[in-house]
């Protein structure tokens, strides 16, 4: 059963759904993979418009793309920091405005570095709002479908790029590529109305209320042992003697619960005698001391960024594949037409180049989905197959010369190109990466390690263009780093084997070896972690939160 707080509240579930709001969510990221990576992969059509009206090169305009990936994984961390203070509605729509505010300024731009504003930062920024807080909250609604729903949901982008590519290639010989950009602005205002419908999750598992209370009780009566054991070293006082002046040390939390509201109700002391009044005020101090001792332990406030993630080596050799991968991604969409006109490919069939390989990424992401979904354990195996298997494609686009070879190769980069990109973030969820548990601290960080890659690809590719007057350079250094990402991946199963062997526990159970002992709160002194919410150091995020 679903509990609301309201029309944006959370919702509250005994266990993870595998659906209820998070259907919605799915439908929400659909949109929003629409108007920030379809777009993105959209912007390659206009391309040769910004070079003849700028008279830039090849390498000065793709910087446009190279600077928006840059900042929308560099401002990775940022985004997570505010998604955990300010949540995940106020964020999204944020960045929506800025979505939608720097794709319609850069319509007015006089030159390329007033577009590396307004597409580069403004938008980029906007994207980064908007896209990792929606696929985080996404993968919280869901455990067994994770990645079906996950690989359905971004297929929005593979439509959009269906839609976009051949319609803005006819629409700007109409109406001009400057009218283009001020009507995509406009499509990506729906990302607002998007951000409206996250409503964070929120696991409360139905507790009997007699276990309850024993877990109260006991957690109260370990604390105030403790309390005063501690006070009898001082004194040098045994805790079994019957002179010690404390009776009742070992009570139940309901026992002192009573006793503190029957005194509360009680009317003041009249009595005089400044002894009675110190053994009142100090049995008042212990009684409050434990019931304060013991809600402090039950509402800690959780941390908004946690950087424990990088002395992780399984997490290290995975954010490595995702840097070097992350080099593959963008510069084929941005330079496919291009290297097809070049190949004697007329204008018309060359735009079709870039539909092909949207459609063939949509049956990648849903063929992976469908995939990992049935598979209990070997998904790492299966995402390294589909790495090695892009590289190689990337490696044909360079020798292919004909319409159909062109064509193919675009069928089947498509395809992997889907299974990869679909699944290489929902898989940190995955117990062989870093698990569900970390996965909102470690999204942040996994991506701001991928924006080198994406701002130093497109302008690497663009260079090796304008020196070798041929783009089917820039495949080659596409496939240089697939290659060097399928490497690191290929060593995420060996660091994650002999993490267990020297810990005797996973990476995701490193937090529990770092706790001191019941009733002290949790001091991870080996962890560089940052938390701005105010008294929030050395508290631990509730474990029923997801």
């Amino acid at each position: 059963m679903v509990r609301a707080g309201g029309c944006t509240g959370p919702c509250v579930y005994p266990a993870v759904p595998d659906g209820g709001w998070g259907w919605v969510v799915a439908v929400a990221f659909f949109v929003v993979e629409v108007c920030t990576y379809g777009t993105i992969k959209s912007l390659g059509v206009f391309l040769e418009d910004l070079m003849e009206e700028f008279g830039e090169s090849n390498s000065r305009v793709s910087w446009v793309i190279s600077i928006c990936v840059f900042i929308l994984n560099f401002t990775a961390p940022l985004s997570t920091v505010l998604s955990n203070r300010f949540g995940y509605l106020p964020v999204v729509m944020t960045g929506g405005v800025l979505i939608s505010l720097g794709t319609i300024t850069s319509a007015f731009t006089n030159s390329i570095n007033q577009m590396y504003i307004t597409i580069g930062v403004v938008s980029g920024l906007g994207y980064c709002l908007t896209f990792l807080p929606t696929v985080t909250i996404l993968a919280q609604y869901f455990s067994r479908r994770r990645s079906l729903v996950t690989s359905v949901a971004s297929s929005g982008e593979s439509f959009a790029v269906v839609a976009f590519a051949p319609a803005f290639m006819t629409l700007k010989k109409q109406i001009g590529w400057r009218y283009c950009l001020v009507i995509i602005g406009l499509i990506q205002t729906a990302v607002i109305g998007c951000g409206a419908l996250l409503r964070p999750i929120i696991i409360q598992p139905a507790v009997d209320l007699a276990t309850e209370q024993d877990d109260m009780s006991e957690e109260c009566s370990l604390s105030l042992k403790i309390d005063y054991e501690l006070d009898n070293e001082q004194t040098k006082t045994s805790l079994s003697s019957e002179d010690s002046g404390v009776t009742s040390l070992s009570a139940s939390c309901n026992e002192l619960q009573a006793a503190a509201a029957a005194a509360a109700a009680a009317p003041a002391p009249t009595s005089t005698d400044p002894q009675d009044e110190a053994d009142s005020l100090m049995e008042q101090g212990v009684f409050q001391q434990g019931l304060e001792h013991t809600a402090a332990r039950r509402s800690p406030r959780p941390k908004l960024l946690d950087f424990s993630v990088l002395r992780d080596s399984t997490f290290i050799c995975y954010s490595l594949f995702g840097l070097f991968a992350t080099l593959g991604f963008f510069a084929p969409q941005l330079y496919i037409i291009q290297l097809s006109k070049s190949r004697g490919v007329a204008d018309d069939m060359a735009s079709y180049m870039l539909s092909t390989m949207a459609v063939a990424e949509v049956c990648g992401r849903l063929s992976i989905g469908v995939l990992l979904s049935r598979l209990a354990g070997g998904k790492l195996r299966v995402l390294l197959a589909c790495v090695v298997l892009l590289c190689l494609v990337l490696v044909a686009f360079a020798l292919v010369r004909d319409f159909w070879g062109l064509l193919a190769c675009c069928a089947l980069y498509g395809f992997f190109l889907g299974t990869v990109a679909s699944t290489h973030i929902p898989m940190l969820a995955e117990e062989e990466v870093v698990g569900v548990e970390r996965m909102a601290s470690s999204v942040g960080v996994y991506v701001f390690i991928q924006s080198f890659a994406g701002l130093a690809g497109p302008p690497l590719g663009g260079w090796l263009v304008d020196i070798t007057h041929n783009y089917g350079s820039a495949f080659y250094s596409c496939a240089v780093g697939m290659g060097l990402g399928a490497a690191c991946l290929a060593l995420v199963g060996p660091a994650k084997s002999g993490l267990w062997r020297s810990r005797g526990e996973g990476a995701g159970n490193h937090r529990d070896q770092t706790r001191g002992p019941p009733g002290h709160p949790d001091e991870d002194q080996d962890f560089l972690e940052m938390d701005l919410a105010p008294g929030g150091l050395g508290q631990e995020k509730p474990p029923t939160v997801v």
